[in-house]
């Protein structure tokens, strides 16, 4: 049996950025996917224009709209608007588009495909580990990462990612005009589902539309009475939406991401914005950071791989306990939250700065406490 230096298990975004990565510092790595010419993924293609800077190569090409422009209502009234400043404006792409696209180019990269290879077993025996199919096939890799989404069942079986995982309730689909959706703009909508948002999206010639619930999410979402209030207000009828539910794992806590030879990426490993649900930017960013770590670890530079769970506590988890925070507060008290946080002066410019990576909850959460202990201080004097 030919031994390989990494298996990722998943040929999403996330799993297929870390195999470009790896492919390319000519490491021998190969995509394990179950099913990928029929998956479809909950997903309303947006992501920050900042995760170009992890690729070599120009994502433009499978950008089907450039966002300028944050719309924000409550219950389709009491509209808020939103530029998009500075350098990163927000990306809405076809979710298959970039996972295809993302694929060629870890293929072309020196990358081998697996299609329709189900792991079913995955074992560690002495360094090195044992991957069996559904149909029996098995390979040997030095490193496994776990790339396969919220529904994979190897985090928990490896005892890694949160201790409890949270999923939030989610509809996603298309519809195929553009309706009375403004151009260059994303729409939020509070007011219409309980515990999250509503969002339409234009792509192109279609329009990305979909809702989510973050809190008590054991039941599931009111589709078809939310779509019957929300798609009116922007020129549909809600038969014209094609579309399903998903329970998406959203982050949930700090938590180990890598274990001797193994990493978490993307959603499998909890990564997705348990408030504004943004799941694109953390999954090519997950992938980036394992592709390095791993290749250091390959190359004998580092003896574990624990610096990639550092990295992202870093650079996404910390921001995320803050979104948290916001989360828990904003959809417990959504009318409240509305009021006083998205119809705030500078409240839509900070939203917008946090869906395009210029700022995350972290800064926003620190320029609120400076803020405070000054007036406190202002009024004692």
């Amino acid at each position: 049996m030919t031994l390989i230096d990494v298996a990722i298990i998943g040929g999403g975004a996330s799993g297929t950025t870390a195999a470009f990565h790896l492919a390319r510092k000519r490491k021998n790595v190969c995509i394990l996917e179950k099913n990928i010419s029929t998956h479809v993924k909950t997903c309303g293609g947006g992501m920050s224009a900042a995760v170009q800077k992890w690729f070599p190569f120009k994502l433009s090409p499978i950008v089907e709209e450039v966002i300028k422009n944050v719309e924000f209502s409550w219950c389709n009234a009491d509209k808020v608007l939103a530029k998009i400043s500075g350098s990163s404006p927000f990306w809405i792409v076809k979710r298959k588009n970039l996972d295809t696209f993302l694929l060629d180019q870890a293929i072309n990269s020196g990358c081998n495909l697996f299609t329709t290879f189900k792991v079913i077993d995955l074992k560690k025996n002495s360094n090195i580990w044992q991957i069996t199919s559904h149909d029996g096939r098995q390979l040997e890799a030095k490193a496994v990462v776990i790339a396969d989404g919220s529904q994979s069942p190897w985090p928990k079986t490896l005892n890694l990612g949160p201790h409890e995982q949270k999923f939030a309730s989610t509809f996603s689909g298309t519809i195929k005009r553009r309706g009375d959706v403004k151009s260059e703009t994303a729409r939020f909508e509070f007011g219409l589902v309980k515990n999250g948002f509503a969002w339409a999206f234009p792509a192109n010639n279609e329009v990305n539309i979909g809702m989510g619930t973050f809190l008590d999410n054991k039941n599931s979402i009111p589709v078809n009475e939310i779509l019957n209030s929300f798609l009116p207000d922007l020129g549909f009828e809600p038969s014209e939406v094609i579309g399903h539910e998903k329970k998406l794992r959203v982050w949930n806590g700090h938590s180990k991401l890598n274990g001797e030879g193994i990493l978490l990426v993307g959603d499998a490993a909890s990564l997705c914005d348990p408030f504004l649900a943004e799941g694109l930017r953390p999954a090519l960013m997950s992938g980036f950071e394992a592709s390095k770590t791993l290749t250091y670890w390959l190359n004998g530079e580092v003896k574990s791989l624990d610096a990639y769970t550092r990295i992202m506590k870093s650079n996404w988890g910390n921001s995320m306990a803050w979104g948290k925070r916001i989360s828990q507060v904003f959809y417990r008290f959504p009318k409240v939250g509305y009021q006083l946080g998205v119809k705030r002066p500078t409240a839509p410019k900070r939203i917008a700065q946090i869906l395009s990576g210029e700022m995350s909850y972290e800064d926003i959460a620190k320029r609120v406490i400076n803020r405070l202990l000054f007036q406190n201080s202002s009024s004692k004097s």
